[in-house]
């Protein structure tokens, strides 16, 4: 049955398919009424807006409340006006007692900065400063893991440490992880007590510094370099003179400056070691007769940094936790702890603002040393590769 708009019309269909009336013609079926058309949606746009702008403000308050927390509970100034850190359990120990770990990681430089938006240096002078004061902290493992870097970033790095042990009385036991050298040595070597795998890559006790000279690139491509210089030495180290215009006496003072700088290293060396061992000689071992001999630049793995006496025992960082335990006698397991700056978006924001670039940049996990030309550096060869 076929059911058509209208009483009346569904009737004469009806009939008509029945043959009532053959005279009449057939009905066409009524076109349907055009529905309602819906209600306006005005109001849903409207509660969506309304939705989007509470959504801004709760965020603008947000970040405003994190900022206002910043200088105090998010790595701020605390009551001693410095910057406060936050302990970060590494392993429960058996009691109150306490281990720092500051580790020395990548190449050494005065422009690496952390997170927090502080420098390489000033972060572990801070850190070592906090586990001074820290009475839990019996000792500090610094737990190196760099091909080196530079003298001076190595050399504010070695004087921190000794100033630590001379202050708070409180040993500095280095562990050496897969790299220690040059640099990475040099910071160790004020340590009452070095351990290192048997296979870590330490020694490389040297100085370097390098460049490039391009002049006869220039010279092929038709430029000429126009120097102004108030001495004739100003332009020692430029990369556009021909090597027949540096003179043997520019040699010999670039020469005495890396000289006087790798005797500094040596005298490091065997300053550091023959303090360490005369506080505990049953644990240090004592430098070979022959020792300067390998301390010519060349790399040593941590056995035969052992062999020289450049290093007192074997092994990983547990060894070097052990170590620890016994050199402070402690009769329970310690605590392992380090000291760590929560992100800080006022020192985020700071950063930025002083960046001299708009470069972002992004970290793949390679590790890239920008070498800076005219710059020393206490650096292991291969990185320079």
């Amino acid at each position: 049955m076929v059911v058509w708009n209208g009483g009346l019309r569904s009737l004469a269909g009806f009939a008509s398919f029945a043959g009532m009336d053959n005279n009449q013609p057939p009905l066409v079926p009524a076109q349907s009424a055009p529905a309602n058309p819906p209600a306006k949606n005005g109001w849903m746009w409207l509660l969506v807006a309304a939705l989007m702008l509470v959504s801004v403000c709760v965020m603008g308050g947000l970040i405003g409340l994190v900022m206002a927390l910043a200088p105090t509970q998010m790595g701020g100034v605390d009551a001693d006006g410095e910057e406060s850190y936050h302990r970060v359990v590494i392993r429960k120990g058996a009691g109150e007692d306490k281990i720092a770990v500051v580790d020395v990681s990548g190449l050494i430089s005065s422009f690496s900065f952390d997170a927090s938006g502080r420098g390489l240096v000033t972060g572990i002078r801070e850190q070592l400063a906090r586990a001074g004061k820290d009475d839990d902290v019996k000792a500090v493992i610094l737990r190196v893991d760099s091909p080196g870097g530079e003298v001076l970033a190595s050399d504010e790095i070695y004087k921190a440490i000794r100033a630590f042990q001379g202050k708070y009385h409180k040993p500095v036991v280095a562990s050496m992880g897969s790299v220690a050298a040059s640099g990475g040595y040099y910071v160790s070597a004020p340590c009452r007590l070095i351990v290192a795998n048997e296979l870590t890559i330490t020694g490389s006790i040297g100085v370097i510094m390098q460049g490039y000279n391009y002049r006869g690139l220039l010279d092929k491509i038709g430029v000429q370099p126009m120097v102004f210089k108030s001495g004739r030495n100003k332009d020692m180290l430029s990369s556009t003179k021909l090597p027949t215009e540096i003179t043997p006496e520019e040699k010999k003072m670039v020469q005495d400056l890396i000289d006087e700088t790798y005797l500094r290293f040596v005298a490091i060396v065997k300053e550091g070691r023959t303090e360490a061992r005369k506080k505990n000689e049953k644990t240090v071992r004592a430098l070979a007769a022959d020792w300067q001999e390998y301390a010519d630049g060349r790399i040593l793995t941590g056995k035969q940094a052992l062999q020289h006496g450049l290093v007192d025992k074997l092994g990983n960082f547990d060894t070097a936790v052990e170590e620890t335990e016994k050199l402070v006698g402690l009769a329970e397991k310690a605590e392992l702890i380090r000291y760590s700056v929560p992100f800080n978006f006022a020192n985020f924001f700071r950063l930025v603002g002083e960046a001299k670039t708009s470069t972002v940049k992004v970290d793949l996990g390679v590790e890239v040393p920008k070498i800076r030309s005219g710059r020393l550096y206490f650096l292991s060869p291969f990185i320079l590769d």
